[in-house]
């Protein structure tokens, strides 16, 4: 199997996403805007819903899953008006986004979403819609991703955890990250589970020879006669010196 690795410039368009196939892998230079909260989500659906304005530009975006350790900037360019310096970004588990996910990226056109552990079939149906690709970011992988960062751009929503804030940061060379969900409907977790759900009933029957082979060989040889050793006597021994 040949691996394809592409290089592209962020934020990601829609025809871009789509010449992109489960499997690729992908180096992102560019925009990018990253969060790690719930509450974030929860609170960009309310803006949807009109209860607040968006707090940055996020029509065709990518909105990726990294949780950051930031701090403010107390001196140099920015000081005092909630800037942040970005000290590490590291992915977050996507699934736990999964009741807002489909709207998010349908309203929002998002063409680029990512994170870690993917996203349910409610997401894949949106982002095949939507022209929008899922990308796997390794985990653990905090030195290399944020050896990529340049620059954070623009913070939103500084009233919020330092964690949960939306912050769009310039990259260059960040990844390589693979294309798990394309914009056509594959997805890498997808046939993952149905390998393993297909492979089931063999699994299991092997299980249970393994345990048939280790119930006999251990009957085996508590009736052989063997001669003592630490592992029949141990017990023994203990238990006369408890006397």
């Amino acid at each position: 199997m040949t691996l394809t690795i592409h290089r592209m410039n962020f934020p990601l368009s829609e025809a871009d996403a789509r010449t992109l196939r489960a499997g690729d892998q992908l180096i992102i230079d560019g925009e990018i805007i990253v969060t790690a909260g719930l509450p974030t989500h929860q609170r960009l659906i309310g803006c949807l819903d009109g209860v607040e304005p968006l707090p940055m530009s996020l029509q065709g975006q990518s909105l990726f899953h990294l949780g950051s350790y930031s701090q403010e900037k107390e001196t140099g360019p920015g000081a005092g008006q909630g800037s942040l310096e970005l000290l590490y970004i590291n992915p977050t588990t996507s699934t736990r986004f999964n009741p807002v996910m489909p709207r998010l990226i349908t309203e929002l056109q998002l063409h680029a979403v990512g994170g870690k552990g993917g996203l349910d079939e409610h997401s894949v149906e949106a982002m095949r819609k939507a022209g929008c690709v899922y990308l796997s970011f390794l985990g653990g992988g905090a030195t290399l991703h944020t050896r990529a960062v340049r620059e954070v751009l623009e913070v939103g929503w500084s009233d919020m955890l330092m964690h949960y804030r939306l912050v769009r940061l310039r990259v260059e060379g960040l990844g390589p990250v693979t294309v798990a969900i394309d914009a056509h409907g594959n997805s890498n977790y997808a046939d993952a589970q149905a390998n393993a759900r297909s492979r089931i009933d063999s699994i299991m029957r092997n299980l249970d020879k393994g345990r048939e082979h280790f119930l006999s060989s251990k009957k085996a040889m508590n009736t052989s006669n063997c001669p003592p050793c630490m592992t029949c006597t141990e017990p023994v021994q203990e238990a006369s010196r408890g006397k």
